[in-house]
């Protein structure tokens, strides 16, 4: 969350009073001098200090989800299970999210959190973050096919994506297998790009987001906590 608002939560003082304190460099964040009060951090993993004493509050919640088919990537929906469903009841903090999301036919990897601005700090171009999806398609995917992502696939109306890597797993004339590198996610990216190609998708799940990998063993459904070293890698886009 917000470095001021952190600091409002701790009953350090009030809007104007936290924005002093900042003013006076009297707040530090893992040994550094913090003076904006957008900062973005998380008192569960990084060591926050005011006139060196430190702050504690409840840190955020952070869980990887397998999204399973059938639920839609959403806080809450009147037709559909969501991924929020997914949790027991005693994981459901207030502010849980997803980061970014999946169509409600795609499995795989998914980040949920309550620390508000990360998740568009992950989803901003400016971080690069890559997602690599494995595919199904119900055609060949040619030898050509890799040259054809890596140079930017052109979506009707003129759009061109980002370059994307495509390392193919199996190629045959019905059905075609591969894993799919992009850095950016656009609505029904992935599906249009294939479609772009001349096949079409017939199973999608995302299998890593940035740094996060999906386990094997993670069941579709299933979840867990970022484990700390996970946690420790969100510090990426504090800041």
């Amino acid at each position: 969350m917000r470095l001021d608002k952190l600091l409002e939560i701790a009953e350090l003082g009030s809007k104007n009073q936290v924005k002093k304190l900042l003013k006076s460099r009297q707040v530090t964040v893992d040994g550094q001098i913090v003076t904006r009060s957008n900062a973005i951090v998380d008192a569960g993993l990084q060591d926050i200090r005011v006139a060196r004493k430190q702050v504690t509050v409840e840190g955020s919640a952070y869980f990887l989800l397998n999204k399973p088919q059938g639920v839609v990537s959403a806080v809450r929906d009147d037709q559909f299970d969501t991924v929020i469903d997914c949790l027991a009841l005693e994981d459901q903090v207030p502010g849980l999210y997803p980061v970014g999301r999946l169509d409600r036919d795609t499995e795989g990897l998914m980040l949920l959190t309550n620390n508000g601005p990360l998740g568009f700090r992950m989803l901003h171009p400016q971080y690069h973050v890559t997602k690599t999806y494995y595919v199904e398609v119900n055609g060949l995917l040619g030898e050509d096919a890799a040259i054809f992502f890596k140079d930017g696939v052109v979506f009707e109306g003129g759009r061109v994506c980002k370059p994307a890597d495509l390392q193919i797993v199996e190629a045959q004339a019905g059905l075609s297998k591969a894993y799919v590198t992009i850095s950016e996610g656009s609505f029904h990216q992935v599906k249009k790009m294939c479609l772009a190609y001349g096949v079409k998708v017939t199973y999608l799940k995302r299998i890593s987001f940035g740094s996060f990998v999906l386990e094997d063993d993670l069941l579709p459904g299933h979840y867990r906590e970022l484990t700390l070293t996970e946690q420790e890698k969100l510090k990426d886009y504090f800041g």
